[in-house]
């Protein structure tokens, strides 16, 4: 029996689409920086994908600055805290690009409900103290930014997300009345899967996203910089990307990158993600109706169309990552960039779940994922549970 493929927020089947672009862009053989035609032909490429991204992130083409990884695109983000306060913290849910730069060790904005209270309230005023600190008094309308802070629009491991991207003013309203900072927010998982809102006309002064998660090809991002400012480069070179990151552009992979975000544009607006929901609802409802004691993290709060994060007591998260991949299976027990590290998840730990986050795995579904699919894994799933069960006795 063939394979089935649950692990879609790890990176997505590149799309026809994006196949075809690239296949398209290997004949333009013209270098984008170079002003005769040649080099004008491989422009264009560039810069149709680039207003393909804009469209689907609602940005100015120019807003859209191409890297080799939404992690690259972090980084790059990160570098310009010295124009925000000078200072970078990210909440405890965070992708590592954004966590392993952190100044402050700060818990999720939210708990294993999904509520921005109780755990979550913690982790808000964690951030709110942490901004303080430099602070003598309160913030003032004509006070700077005091700092950056990182806050993804949708979490990786547990689907969990906000009605509409965190921006700068957004997140300065959870805690009226103390200081303002900038936010760079994590659109990775959010863009290709539901409509990209933001809080009226606000934005965030940064936003990653990259191309394998909505089904172009790995190895290309970009930096969306919503600042009045160009950031200041950390690749230095030839100045590409209007010398905001050098380096020869990746045309073939920028080619497919726009190209399937055109098209997963097309199925956000067509709606295509609720049928992916109702699937993940049906897994769900399968899953607990085999284990009482199972937890899905977050079920009664907003989260991606297709992702679940449960966690079975006494049942290792990476042991069922093993047992499911044997069976014919792929999941996830955290993000991919953690895969091989048997440990428990430090997002999961960030909103309180405690030691039963070492038993927890993620599963998400992609457009093409069936009924039957999902049925299968929970029928399998269930059997190894029941063995798991019988050897613990």
């Amino acid at each position: 029996m063939s394979r089935v493929y649950l692990d879609h927020n790890a990176t997505t089947p590149l799309r026809a689409e994006a196949r075809d672009a690239m296949i398209a862009a290997m004949d333009v053989m013209g270098n984008p920086s170079s002003v005769h035609a040649e080099g004008r032909a491989a422009k264009a490429v560039v810069e149709r994908a680039r207003a393909q991204v804009a469209a689907l992130v609602r940005c100015e083409p120019t807003q859209v600055i191409f890297t080799g990884s939404a992690t690259e695109a972090a980084a790059l983000a990160i570098a310009q805290k010295a124009k925000h306060g000078g200072r970078f913290a990210a909440f405890g849910t965070e992708h590592d690009c954004f966590h392993v730069w952190s100044e402050a060790d700060i818990c999720a904005p939210y708990g294993a409900d999904g509520a921005m209270t109780g755990n979550g309230a913690k982790g808000v005023f964690a951030m709110m103290d942490w901004v303080l600190q430099p602070v003598e008094k309160q913030w003032s309308p004509d006070r700077s930014d005091q700092a950056l802070v990182a806050m993804s629009a949708a979490n990786s491991e547990t689907g969990l997300m906000f009605k509409s991207v965190p921006t700068d003013e957004k997140i300065n309203a959870l805690i009226s009345g103390t200081v303002p900072f900038a936010v760079v927010t994590d659109i990775t998982q959010l863009a290709g899967k539901a409509a990209i809102e933001y809080n009226g006309d606000k934005r965030p002064s940064y936003a990653v996203l990259s191309a394998h998660k909505l089904g172009g090809p790995k190895g290309v991002g970009a930096l969306i910089n919503f600042t009045v400012d160009d950031p200041t480069a950390m690749l230095r070179g030839g100045g590409q990307e209007m010398g905001r990151r050098s380096g020869t552009e990746n045309v073939i992979g920028i080619a497919g990158f726009g190209a399937a975000a055109e098209a997963a544009q097309r199925d956000v607006d067509a709606g295509k993600w609720a049928a992916v929901e109702k699937l993940r609802n049906i897994l769900e409802t399968a899953l607990a109706a085999a284990s009482n004691a199972t937890i899905f993290v977050g079920k009664e709060a907003l989260r991606l169309p297709n992702t679940t994060c449960f966690a079975t007591p006494g049942w290792k998260g990476e042991t069922q990552v093993m047992q499911m991949d044997l069976a014919g299976f792929a999941i996830s027990a955290g993000s991919a960039c953690s895969s091989g590290k048997v440990k428990a998840s430090r997002v999961l730990e960030a909103m309180g779940l405690g030691d039963i986050a070492a038993n927890a795995v993620r599963v998400s579904l992609g457009l093409e994922t069936t009924e039957e699919d999902v049925m299968r894994f929970a029928d399998t799933w269930a059997q190894k549970l029941k063995k798991h069960q019988a050897r613990a006795a």
